[in-house]
């Protein structure tokens, strides 16, 4: 006889905060575990569709342990609603000698006798709930359905909304492949913005300033993704020409007589604050000052300069200002600076303006 955790979720999409708090819970109750992705939860609606939500979970769980099951039960329901005494029955029937674990969350514990067949799940299974700071469970309800607490305080902040929402990357590297291929959540929103090709630039300068960041050893490398993938922005089609103007009349007086060029970075940086909730100033200015640079650029803004400027697929060999770069970004931004500075002078580009002039002098002295 075995032991089997069922662990259901709508995994829109599935993040780090899960794998964690799988392989805690089946350390701690030597079990193995089977994801169950909802199809139509009785709670919430996905945003994304069963296929894309499966195929996130399949990636996710490559490299875990053989102990690990997926079952798309539900997912191949016919039913309207998905409800979770239906996915018991079946896997106390295909799983008839193991010992089955129901894995809840604690928001679930007080509305637990909501639930479908409350008193023949108890029986059926083990409840399982994840007690988390800040939540007063009914003891009462608790007792009802025989009920147990795991405490598990190390899985992080994350959840699948932050990830929806680019306030977390704490997703496996092939998830977020996956999310950026076809164009999920945020992603999709900022396409709403910008072109394909523009967009698939943002996405290689978020890959290449997060290695850049996470090779230095900055703190927070995702800062450096979401400003990357964040910086053109500002190029979006509702900003073109008289409607960029008069937006810089409005928002950003004091940078009106900046060359217009330059004028997306100050949009970009207003959609990331307005569209994206982005509070985080490090990663606004690298936004605001990504294509003219700046004086006093911090760590998260010389990486994103200089990842906008030598990404690989810019059309020019950048191989030695990227591997400068992953051995120290300030000198790789130092490197950029001063190739970026030889080019425009040698095709006759205008750098004079109080931004560039003000990072030129402080860091080209």
């Amino acid at each position: 006889m075995g032991n089997l955790i069922i662990f259901g979720g709508t995994f829109d999409p599935i993040h780090n905060g899960h794998l964690r708090l799988m392989m805690y819970a089946s350390l701690k109750l030597n079990a193995d575990v089977v994801l169950v992705p909802a199809k139509s939860p009785r709670w919430k609606a996905p945003l994304t569709s069963s296929e894309h939500r499966l195929k996130m979970v399949k990636l996710a769980l490559k490299n875990a342990p053989s102990g690990t099951i997926i079952s798309d039960f539900e997912l191949k329901s016919k039913a309207d609603i998905n409800y979770t005494i239906d996915t018991v029955r079946y896997l106390k029937k295909k799983y008839k000698n193991d010992k089955l674990y129901l894995l809840i969350g604690v928001d679930q514990v007080n509305r637990f006798s909501e639930w479908k067949n409350a008193e023949e799940l108890a029986s059926l299974t083990r409840i399982i709930y994840i007690d988390r700071p800040g939540y007063k469970v009914d003891k009462k309800v608790v007792e009802t359905y025989k009920m147990t607490s795991m405490e598990f305080y190390n899985s992080g902040e994350v959840s699948s909304t932050d990830v929806r929402e680019l306030k977390s990357l704490d997703v496996p590297n092939e998830v977020l492949t996956y999310i950026e291929k076809h164009r999920l959540y945020f992603v999709n929103k900022i396409a709403m913005h910008i072109d394909e090709a523009r967009l698939r630039h943002s996405i290689e300068v978020a890959h290449l300033a997060y290695l850049i960041a996470k090779k230095n050893q900055i703190d927070n490398p995702e800062r450096a993704y979401i400003a990357g993938i964040l910086h053109d922005v500002g190029k979006s089609k509702d900003y073109i020409g008289v409607k960029g103007i008069e937006f810089m009349k409005k928002h950003y007086p004091s940078y009106l007589t900046l060359p217009p060029f330059s004028f997306h970075q100050f949009i970009g940086e207003y959609i990331a604050r307005t569209e994206f909730d982005i509070k985080d100033e490090s990663i606004l200015n690298a936004i605001k000052f990504h294509c003219t640079g700046n004086a006093n650029m911090d760590e998260i803004a010389q990486i994103v300069y200089l990842s906008d400027k030598i990404e690989p697929t810019r059309g020019f060999d950048s191989s030695w200002l990227i591997a400068s770069a992953l051995k120290d970004y300030h000198q790789g931004f130092i490197d950029t600076l001063t190739d970026n500075k030889k080019y425009l002078l040698k095709h006759n580009k205008d750098i004079t303006n109080k931004l560039t002039d003000a990072c030129f002098n402080m860091y080209l002295k």
